[in-house]
């Protein structure tokens, strides 16, 4: 698999955590202490996210990370079944 399906992956799991909070990926940066683009260049998959910056993340959304990765995993699974 590639870096690239990787980061999409990461980046729809995140984008789909931060809306079930209703939260702007403004409020997400600033709450885990990053940057509102580099949140829009994570969910766009852009950006790989540092293992500090998945805790980090995590952290902020009140969730494990596991949750975090298998969220991102589910969304991997998908991705490569449906192309």
């Amino acid at each position: 698999m590639k870096t690239k399906n990787h980061n999409k992956a990461f980046g729809i799991a995140l984008a789909k955590l931060r809306k079930e909070e209703q939260w702007s990926q403004e409020f997400l940066g600033f709450e885990s202490d990053l940057t509102r683009t580099f949140i829009s260049l994570l969910e766009r998959g852009q950006r790989s996210p540092t293992l500090n910056t998945i805790f980090r993340i995590a952290s902020t959304l009140n969730i494990g990370v596991d949750e975090v990765i298998r969220k991102t995993l589910n969304e991997l699974s998908a991705n490569t079944h449906s192309t």
